[in-house]
């Protein structure tokens, strides 16, 4: 009888649904310390842009060696908990999702082009941000509140977080920054796609390098170190505008033009020494 063997039988849906979430969810345990000093030097200078006072932190390892010393290494992991959460509902929807989108735009076709990959990409990212916005919002803003003795904490444990938003700002308020996160992750996904597939092809028609290992790690290197060029505009504003009180920017653009004005046009690239991060979760795909 002629038939799938166990090994050539495709993933169900659920698989590749379980399995992308998975998958985020180790690579954030990985990586989480490096997005936390992210958020923490992007929104530097917000309240008193320009004053001395104002910075406390200093590059990448000087946010992280401040934070330990100041809040203990635990700080790294603030928020860990909505992290995972947003892993599991983000990663599973985008990733999981992909190749049946991917299949939908192209009718079953095997020949799948560029335009066909972005589409899916972008629609799939679309999904993924609407459905895991809350818990990015809280994410963010327990990466953003520092663990100082003598102050009040915001909010006193995930499930408060919700409540609370919810109830300060109404439900809107846990889909605070969906547009920007759309546009981010549209820009993140059309950038890594489209510069991993032109730097593979370049490597492989001007180097002795082949469609191997090596190959894959130094595309998926110089995709994530672009895309981070790319995208770290629109990521601050998004952390910022993410982790305002209500009523503190009227909207994205507003966010966008405060902080040009007060900081200036570097205020948008905070946090980018921190490449490193998405680097790291690029080569994690390969």
């Amino acid at each position: 009888m002629v038939g799938f063997g166990p090994a050539d039988v495709p993933p169900s849906a659920a698989v590749k649904f379980v399995g992308a979430g998975t998958a985020g969810c180790f690579a954030d345990l990985l990586t989480f310390p490096l997005d936390t000093a992210k958020v923490r030097l992007q929104i530097q200078g917000e309240a008193s842009a320009g004053k001395e006072s104002a910075v406390k932190y200093r590059g990448v390892f000087g946010t992280i060696t401040t934070m330990v010393r100041t809040e203990g290494p635990r700080s790294l992991y603030s928020g860990l908990v909505a992290g995972l959460q947003r892993q599991m509902s983000f990663a599973s929807v985008r990733i999981g999702l992909y190749d049946s989108v991917k299949q939908f735009y192209t009718k079953g076709s095997d020949h799948v082009g560029i335009g066909s990959r972005l589409l899916a990409g972008c629609t799939t990212g679309a999904m993924a941000v609407a459905l895991a916005q809350p818990t990015d919002v809280v994410k963010v803003r327990f990466q953003a509140q520092a663990r100082t003795a003598g102050q009040p904490r915001r909010y006193r444990g995930t499930i408060d977080a919700y409540k609370t938003i919810a109830k300060e700002e109404g439900i809107r308020g846990l889909w605070k920054g969906t547009a920007p996160n759309i546009a981010r992750n549209a820009i993140v996904n059309c950038t890594e796609l489209v510069t991993y597939d032109y730097i593979k092809d370049t490597l492989l028609k001007s180097t002795p390098l082949t469609d191997n290992l090596p190959c894959h790690f130094v595309s998926a290197f110089g995709a994530g170190l672009c895309t981070t060029v790319i995208a770290s505009p629109v990521d601050v504003v998004k952390t910022r505008y993410m982790n305002s009180p209500p009523g503190h920017y009227n909207s994205v653009l507003k966010c966008a033009a405060a902080m040009m004005s007060k900081e200036g046009p570097r205020a948008f690239y905070k946090g980018y020494a921190l490449t490193a991060r998405s680097i790291l979760r690029g080569l994690m795909k390969i």
